[in-house]
């Protein structure tokens, strides 16, 4: 009797912290207990497969391009054990971690077919599929620590055996071979590792679907080279079928999740869907954020009873970001950000560009003379070490627009600074919060102007924070300071004081001819005047200071003026 109870007691622990499998209910992903999951993702770009734009190359960005400039600069050997340790430091338990914390609820795995098999013109057997333990492996570490925090992982197959497009960096695609389009042995071998994938993961709840092909974008009839006026997309639809009824012959369990040709969007003779846990998917970029630019997917969800995710977006402002992700989730559509981390500023974590590597880049520009082979190798091999979440550069500001800042209007300090007898703030650490209740810059994000045309830019010192403010550094040193600065803009930073009292604060500035700043400080305003300098000056007030929380406004009355600190004195 007492072995009796203590099963059926395991039994009931297990249903309690089985989390069961994600699935369609309708127009909703649900999980086992049919409660609606909105998809809080990012996608781990760079990690499996690097784009050139993320390593800031000069040349074409596929990565099979990127490792051969690296083999002429370090050898073989060197580039095989550069590939190995960026691959382990990339993407580790520590990032999954802290996309927990930070309030994501899931990650999708950019996947580079060449992780799990061999290419078509590398099989010893042609016909036969040789499997790489590598990439299998690394999915099984990622899945491990999602599972530990309960995350759910998708599966990408972002760069398909011969590449599904035009935009060749995104899939590693060598023009000079067939592509999956053009190649019977590619497809084959796409729809064996699917086949693959969902032998190994059937079993496994915290796989939340299987996004089978990323971003195609191929000219089948149409004259788009990228598939955006393609009408029937024909060979597209008939592969995702193939590819779905191999995965339901071994899964039935996770959701299979499409993507239209022209990068994710061009449905046209794609749907109705043809599976009952099917997502559509759709990628957006650098478009506006209202419910009319989504409204086409909108209408697809309601005609198919079908979910739709977000399954890309991001290379943006903090602006965009938080209009885009409210916007999501008041249409209670999932989403997942691009990417993680990069060299760049725009995204949660920062790969620092380290100077052997820069050196590195001015060569493969034509700028500087080849370096060493030791030096060229010292600055992959920091790259990759750099590649660490420890060694990143965090960007909260990043992290707070996408999560707090699409349910709340508040702004929060970004450095907690205190005022004793005498103090600083930097220019650059104004408050974090939306565009209007922090700051205000007149360039908000990256828009395009027309279609497929010129876009708008945002803080073009390309830098420390994420929204408009055009944050720049000096030169030769690690000095901030706002620039570009135009009438009307303004910043909002919120204090500590240890003590209330009278104090001296200056504004340390330059300007390129005379101009005004209004501060406006407890309620108190004044109107500095800032003379023309090419150098630092500081121009200052007496305020009285409250002990505990201050807030203070800068605003820029003329335009041209550059901010780097405001300094505190106790009188």
């Amino acid at each position: 009797m007492k072995k009796i109870l203590f099963i059926a007691i395991l039994f009931v622990i297990n249903n309690t912290y089985s989390q069961g499998f994600l699935h369609t209910e309708g127009q909703k992903i649900v999980n086992a207990e049919g409660q609606n999951v909105l998809l809080k993702g990012v996608g781990l770009g760079g990690h499996m497969l690097q784009e050139g734009y993320m390593m800031k190359v000069p040349f074409s960005g596929q990565q099979y391009i990127f490792k051969q400039h690296m083999v002429d600069l370090i050898g073989e050997e060197a580039t095989a054990e550069f590939y190995e340790k960026w691959l382990s430091n990339h993407t580790q338990k520590a990032d999954i971690d802290s996309l927990k914390s930070w309030g994501f609820n899931s990650v999708r795995l950019p996947m580079h077919y060449n992780l799990y098999t061999l290419p078509v013109d590398q099989e010893p057997v042609k016909g036969a599929q040789t499997w790489l333990e590598k990439g299998f492996q690394m999915t099984d570490s990622l899945l491990k620590w999602c599972e530990q925090n309960k995350m759910y992982l998708i599966l990408d197959m972002h760069a398909t055996p011969g590449g599904q497009g035009h935009d060749v960096n995104i899939s590693d695609r060598d023009p000079s071979k067939p592509s999956l389009w053009e190649s019977e042995a590619n497809q084959e071998k796409l729809i064996a590792l699917w086949e693959k994938l969902a032998e190994r993961y059937v079993d496994e709840e915290w796989i939340g679907a299987y996004d089978i092909i990323n971003e195609p974008n191929w000219a089948f009839t149409g004259e788009n080279k990228n598939g955006i006026d393609e009408q029937e997309n024909k060979p597209l639809k008939e592969l995702m079928v193939s590819i779905t009824e191999a995965i339901r012959k071994i899964d039935n369990n996770h959701i299979i999740i499409i993507e239209g040709n022209g990068w994710g969007n061009n449905y046209n003779g794609v749907l109705p869907p043809w599976d009952d846990n099917m997502v559509i998917s759709f990628h957006k970029y650098w478009n506006n954020n209202t419910k009319a630019d989504i409204q086409g997917f909108l209408d697809f969800r309601e005609k198919y009873n079908t979910p739709i995710w977000l399954g890309e977006s991001g290379e943006n402002s903090n602006v965009w970001f938080r209009d885009a992700i409210r916007l999501m989730q008041e249409n209670n559509i999932g989403w997942c950000w691009w990417p993680l981390k990069k060299l760049g500023f725009n995204n949660p974590l920062e790969i620092k560009v380290n100077d052997g590597y820069k050196q590195i880049l001015k060569y493969w520009k034509g700028e500087a003379e080849k370096p060493s082979k030791d030096a060229a190798y010292n600055a992959f091999m920091q790259l990759a070490e750099d590649a660490k979440i420890e060694n990143n550069i965090f960007h909260k500001g990043v992290v707070d627009a996408m999560i707090r800042q699409t349910t709340s209007e508040a702004i929060k300090p970004y450095a907690n600074v205190t005022i004793s007898k005498k103090g600083t703030l930097q220019a650059a650490d104004y408050d974090m919060g939306p565009i209007g209740k922090a700051y205000f810059d007149m360039g908000a994000g990256n828009y395009y102007i027309s279609v497929g045309g010129d876009r708008t830019s945002w803080n073009d010192g390309y830098m420390y924070r994420n929204d408009g403010v055009d944050i720049f550094k000096e030169d030769d040193t690690e000095h901030l300071y706002v620039g570009a600065t135009e009438e009307g803009e303004w910043l909002h930073y919120t204090f500590n004081v240890a003590k209330k009292g009278d104090y001296n604060v200056s504004l340390i500035s330059k300007s390129t001819s005379e101009g005004n700043v209004k501060i406006t400080l407890n309620n108190k305003e004044v109107t500095l005047e800032i003379p023309s300098s090419d150098v630092w000056k500081a121009t200052g007030e007496k305020f009285e200071l409250q002990e505990g929380e201050n807030k203070l406004k800068v605003e820029f009355l003329t335009k041209g003026i550059q901010l780097k600190e405001i300094k505190f004195k106790r009188l």
